[in-house]
């Protein structure tokens, strides 16, 4: 006669995600600021840490490294791809983990280190912030009443990423959009296709803004897309987004307006334009 058995699965389901908002916001975890930028005299700054949740969260905070692909997405890679620096070894934080209650905060301390060693150009890493699970200590398990069958337990595990990026010297980065390609999602919904093209040594990041513009010279704004970065050492990426439908816009005449600048919350500066004729 074979013995009943059970087995339990902990499968760790992990996100990580580069937001696009003026806070990274992942679980009941919220990040000020989106990232950790040095340049300049610059050689320290604080991370602002807020649990938005009603149960307390704990996160384990590490440095990984991530190579951007050309359609925007992201993969962890350990060797740095030709032309791309590593700012890791340049960092030093604390505390490498927090605790925090509903509706607390900490503070998370980012110094500079080794910048006589840093030659000119940008180095970029990644903080990676991992909810670590609860563990519930022996004896609370509920008992499994069934023991004949297979039990698994999914435990989602959350994380965000945002960049750590050193700059020394003067950037030489600049930006042009091309291809650009409006077409319709089941003919209703508006979705703009283009191509970002950086040279220079240092990435470039900032909002994305589209006009329409009617024949009779109405300007209408009808997509916006903040936070958009290309990081070295790509030299191009693809980005798409669906604009708003507006009652009184017109897709199929007019032109649209495109136009790449510095984030609002900087001095303004527009890196790239451009402009789709609509027939």
């Amino acid at each position: 006669m074979l013995k009943s058995c059970m087995i339990a699965l902990s499968v760790f389901l992990i996100f990580t995600i580069l937001s696009a908002f003026n806070a990274s916001a992942q679980g009941n975890l919220l990040i000020t600021p989106r990232r950790a930028v040095f340049e300049g005299s610059k050689r320290s700054m604080d991370l602002n840490l807020a649990n938005i949740g009603q149960d307390t969260a704990t996160y384990a905070i590490s440095m990984i490294q991530i190579r951007m692909k050309e359609d925007g997405g992201f993969e962890t890679i350990t060797e740095p791809d030709p032309g791309q620096k590593f700012a890791d070894r340049f960092i030093r934080y604390f505390p490498r983990s927090v605790t925090l209650g509903p509706n607390e905060t900490q503070v998370v301390k980012i110094q500079l280190i080794r910048s006589n060693e840093l030659a000119t150009g940008e180095y970029r890493s990644h903080f990676y912030f991992r909810a670590v699970p609860l563990i519930k200590p022996l004896g609370e398990e509920k008992a499994v009443k069934d023991t004949t069958s297979i039990s698994v337990r999914l435990t989602p595990v959350f994380g965000i990423t945002i960049p750590v990026i050193i700059r020394t010297g003067e950037s030489t980065a600049k930006v042009s959009i091309s291809g650009l390609a409006l077409n319709f999602v089941n003919d209703t919904i508006p979705w703009l296709s283009l191509v970002f093209n950086r040279t220079g040594n240092m990435s470039v990041y900032g909002d994305l803004a589209v006009d329409h513009v009617s024949p009779d010279g109405k300007v209408t704004r009808v997509g916006v897309a903040n936070g958009v970065a290309v990081y070295t050492p790509n030299t191009l990426r693809r980005f798409s987004f669906n604009l708003y439908t507006i009652p009184g816009v017109d897709y199929r005449t007019g032109k649209l307006l495109v136009s790449y600048s510095a984030p609002t919350d900087v001095r303004p500066a527009r890196f790239a334009e451009a402009e789709l004729p609509l027939r």
